[in-house]
């Protein structure tokens, strides 16, 4: 299998995306940092679009199931907690910064939760994603370069 498929498959993952995909490309696969950051980020970004436009179905679809709708009743409470007073406040701009802040549980997917939670615009919403996503790509590549020049 081609390596930078498992970097945009790694980078599709939720809890990791390219925060993992970008280190793995760089140390462990030992590939092109900048094709590295390209595929990390279109991976990341692949199914941002899907959730913004299709969580409504999703969420009405699982909701039928009561295994999962106490699973995503949690997931929604906790993200609505989490995030709510600085979304509120703050609406895009704390979108970004969410997402483009590498930290665990932050990124790409549960970026789009919050917008959908908070009733952000589709488009706009994708913009500050991406935008999102590509400063945590930078974030995250100056990190994994920066500890690249100690490993032989």
């Amino acid at each position: 299998m081609n390596p930078y498929l498992y970097v945009f498959l790694i980078s599709m993952l939720p809890f990791i995306e390219l925060r993992g995909a970008i280190p793995v490309g760089v140390l462990v696969l030992h590939l092109n940092p900048y094709l590295v950051f390209v595929v990390a980020v279109l991976g990341n970004m692949v199914l941002v679009p899907i959730f913004l436009l299709f969580l409504k179905d999703i969420e009405r679809f699982l909701r039928k199931y009561p295994w999962a709708e106490k699973k995503m009743d949690w997931l929604f409470e906790r993200t609505r907690r989490k995030s709510s007073e600085s979304v509120r406040k703050w609406e895009y701009l704390a979108l970004i910064i969410f997402v483009g802040i590498p930290l665990p549980g932050t990124g790409a997917w549960t970026g789009s939760l919050i917008a959908y939670l908070f009733g952000f615009e589709v488009k706009r919403a994708f913009v500050v994603i991406f935008m999102g996503v590509l400063m945590a790509g930078v974030i995250v590549m100056t990190a994994t370069l920066g500890v690249n020049i100690f490993v032989p």
